[in-house]
């Protein structure tokens, strides 16, 4: 059954030999297809409309291939002769190569597309507006605690942790698990994917810069069920109004989860425990009171990351330990030091509203909030509805602070200041801050207007903190 698997694995990666393929996008997921494509002799073009010294270490990377690279004005030129193009996520529907290939009717496929009909392996793929990163590097986490052989990639940015999916499917085996974190812009081009198990965690407002509007957001993340039959598994989140609108349409059997009440085929909890249903009955799975994640979105996470090992066939072993001992990943509410009393969290991977706001929650401190950047269309007066349940003072930076602030003000939140750089946040913050309370970084916006991307916001974050904590010592 292996050699089988892994024939035809082998027979599609041969089908793209001798093909002219064209690959939009110099980043990670981009090159990583380049030079998969390369490997299996198919004639590598590559396109970015960034000038050269823009690309950096990209471009250099994709020349040692020794691949044709397109850049700047000339970015698109040449794509009506391809035979397919591979988008990266990063690149809009609006992008004039896209825009060419539909015209003359080229096969156009994202990188996860690609990764798919490559792959001998078996898919476990996780999506949902927040949530996604800790629910698959948990599932990995308890797959190798039982001794499977797991590759944890896909959109998933964490610590050591960023594998392009294509790069996994390509060395992985027919014995072997993937487990992919996947974001909606990567299930914009997809036709034949079909993970073995998919789960739609939630959906909430964002990327409305992209996206037309949230229908279309949402219908995009459950493209993830779109190919899947009845041998492969959706987890869903009985909770979440926005994900249950597509139970309907979904072919495949249908996992639940839910913290608010029990489900017919699924996990949920009763108190802090986690239990799962299934056709053989009621089965204990864990005790979430032990856990060192914060806030009742990593109940729903561990719910979620049991539903996926429970229904791809695998028991329950491994599970406790790993919910024990699973940190905060690094950008998710990571603690970076504690000052005269003062907690200090990092949180830059919060890049909307809704995740700004279960974070707020899960803190159970007094909160000094550093918030704002790079808005995506966003209604803010929740967010302030928030502060006043949660924070003490807000800090505003970037290019949404004053449309922050008003609608904020909208919500009866006046205890704000703004600041300039992420330096000057944290003196702010400090000035504020009492024994017992928490500052956090908890932006709810992307992090483009300031900075590479949410990592170096979070590392400027933390360099500045310890620079404080450096600076004041014992002393207040």
């Amino acid at each position: 059954m292996v050699g089988d698997i892994e024939g035809m694995a082998l027979e599609r990666q041969l089908s793209f030999f001798g093909k002219k393929a064209h690959v939009i996008g110099i980043a990670r997921s981009g090159i990583a297809a380049a030079e998969i494509l390369r490997s299996v002799g198919s004639n590598v073009v590559v396109h970015d409309q960034k000038n050269a010294p823009q690309l950096d270490d990209g471009l250099n990377q994709v020349r040692k291939m020794g691949l044709e690279v397109r850049t700047g004005e000339e970015a698109y030129t040449g794509i009506e002769h391809a035979d397919l193009v591979i988008t990266s996520p990063g690149v809009p529907h609006t992008c004039p190569g896209l825009i060419t290939a539909k015209e003359h009717g080229i096969l156009i496929m994202s990188e996860i597309e690609f990764a798919y009909r490559i792959s001998p392996a078996p898919i476990i793929a996780i999506t949902g507006t927040n949530g996604k990163t800790t629910t698959t590097a948990m599932i990995g986490d308890v797959l190798k605690a039982q001794g499977r052989q797991v590759i944890v990639a896909g959109n998933i940015v964490a610590g050591e942790i960023r594998l392009p999916l294509s790069r996994a499917a390509y060395r992985s085996s027919a014995s072997d698990i993937i487990v992919a974190e996947i974001s909606s812009f990567q299930l914009e081009w997809i036709s034949m994917f079909k993970p073995k198990v998919a789960a739609l965690l939630n959906i909430s407002a964002d990327h409305m810069d992209r996206h037309s509007n949230m229908d279309d957001y949402s219908r995009t993340k459950a493209r993830i069920f779109e190919c899947q039959d009845s041998e492969d598994v959706a987890i869903v989140n009985a909770d979440d109004p926005g994900v249950m609108e597509f139970v309907p349409q979904i072919k495949s059997t249908i996992w639940r989860f839910s913290r608010k009440g029990e489900v017919e085929l699924g996990t949920f909890t009763r108190g802090s425990e986690v239990w799962a249903r299934t056709p053989a009955g009621d089965e204990y799975i864990c005790d979430t009171a032990t856990m060192r994640l914060r806030g009742l979105h990593n109940v729903e996470n561990v719910l979620a990351a049991a539903s996926a090992i429970l229904s791809f066939g695998l028991g329950k072993d491994c599970v406790q330990e790993i919910v024990d001992k699973f940190e905060p990943l690094e950008h998710r509410l990571e603690p970076v030091v504690e000052v005269q009393g003062v907690e200090f969290l990092n949180n830059s991977m919060c890049t909307n509203m809704l995740a700004a706001i279960r974070s707020l929650e899960a803190i159970g401190r007094p909160a000094i909030v550093i918030a704002g950047g790079k808005g995506k269309g966003d209604d803010y007066v929740q967010l302030g509805e928030a502060f006043n349940r949660h924070a003490k003072h807000v800090i505003l930076i970037g290019d949404d602070a004053a449309l922050i602030e008003e609608a904020v003000n909208k919500a009866g939140f006046r205890r704000i200041s703004h600041a300039l750089s992420m330096e000057d946040a944290v003196e702010v913050a400090w000035r504020h801050a009492r024994a017992g309370d928490t500052i956090v970084l908890s932006p709810g916006c992307a992090s483009f207007d300031m900075f590479k991307n949410f990592e170096h916001r979070g590392q400027v974050f933390k360099a500045a903190v310890r620079a404080l904590a450096e600076r004041v010592g014992s002393q207040r």
